[in-house]
């Protein structure tokens, strides 16, 4: 039974990476005037790659934030990083201007959304774990106070902002792929890249952890070491992501849960994969929508917002029935 059970999973993530590049495809291909390829090529491959990094990212991020706090219906946003962007964008803007280097660049904006998330990530959770002895849910509150606060100083920024100032700041505050460059993709595959080979041994391990902190410490694990090590690396992977495309709040809460329904495995490995192929499949199919239904009308982080608030709705329906 575990090895059709295996074999099935096998069969759902080919079935979903076979979707992705169909999606993929379609995105590169649609309405391309053979006499633009090249030109149409240039403008969507860096955008696909952006769309990719991101799914991957924050795919992989939900769904070991939701293992390692054992709770399904959690968002890894709730340790304030969404808030943490919108905040940064906005003292940037504020101080600087809009037409500075830090907001006109993208690779300074990169940079710095980056540098100042990871540096957070590190030293904030870093203290609190240690803080709290390791204790998960005060972390998560005290995420949930930090998410407030930074709101209320981004809040604060914007009302005594110049109009115009806030009117170019706007277009920064939600999830785009427009305007993308080679040099932010291959700096940011570079990141994600070393965080997946600097906690490969963690991740090996998450199946282990999920059974709970008695069963893992006698099983030879140090629990308290690998749950540190992996929400650092998940606060660092979600920076990654938000400053590549900036906030998508409710997207990791979708594709992690869609994953568990469609596999119904302990296994995280198929899990991770599972997560980051859904991920792939939304922002690319949503994104060709929204540039050849809804010509740029309305973006893409609406969408999973709306969809993504009325299924946490359905998860807590049905969680409360079983």
């Amino acid at each position: 039974m575990k090895i059709n059970a295996r074999r099935a999973n096998r069969l759902k993530l080919l079935v979903l990476a076979a979707l992705v590049l169909a999606a993929c495809a379609a995105y590169l291909t649609v309405d391309v005037d053979p006499k633009y390829l090249d030109f149409a090529m240039r403008l969507r491959i860096p955008k696909l790659a952006v769309m990719l990094i991101a799914a991957f990212a924050i795919g992989g991020a939900s769904l070991v934030f939701q293992s390692v706090i054992n709770n399904t219906i959690v968002t890894p946003c709730l340790l304030g990083m969404n808030s943490l962007y919108t905040l940064i964008h906005t003292a940037v803007v504020f101080v600087a201007g809009s037409g500075s280097v830090l907001a006109v660049n993208a690779n300074a904006a990169f940079a710095v959304d980056l540098v100042l998330m990871g540096l957070s990530a590190t030293v904030i959770y870093g203290y609190l774990f240690q803080k709290t002895h390791y204790n998960v849910l005060y972390v998560l509150l005290i995420g949930t106070v930090l998410t407030s606060f930074f709101g209320s100083i981004q809040s604060t920024l914007t009302r005594i902002m110049d109009p115009n100032e806030y009117d170019s700041l706007l277009t920064t505050l939600v999830a785009s792929f427009s305007n993308v460059n080679g040099e932010i993709i291959a700096f940011a595959l570079a990141v994600l890249a070393a965080l997946v080979f600097v906690l490969r041994k963690d991740l090996a391990l998450l199946d282990v952890i999920t059974l709970g902190k008695a069963q893992a410490v006698n099983l030879g694990v140090d629990y308290d070491r690998c749950i540190r090590r992996l929400l650092l690396g998940v606060t660092l992977a979600i920076a990654v992501a938000t400053a590549v495309v900036g906030p998508i709040s409710f997207m990791g809460l979708i594709i992690a849960n869609l994953s568990r329904q469609l596999l119904k495995t302990y296994r995280h490995s198929q899990l991770i994969a599972g997560s980051a192929l859904f991920g792939m499949l939304i922002l690319v199919a949503g994104q060709l929508i929204v540039e050849h239904v809804y010509t740029y009308a309305i973006p893409i982080s609406v969408f999973i917002t709306v969809g993504g608030g009325l299924y946490f709705l359905y998860l807590l329906l049905t969680k409360r029935r079983v």
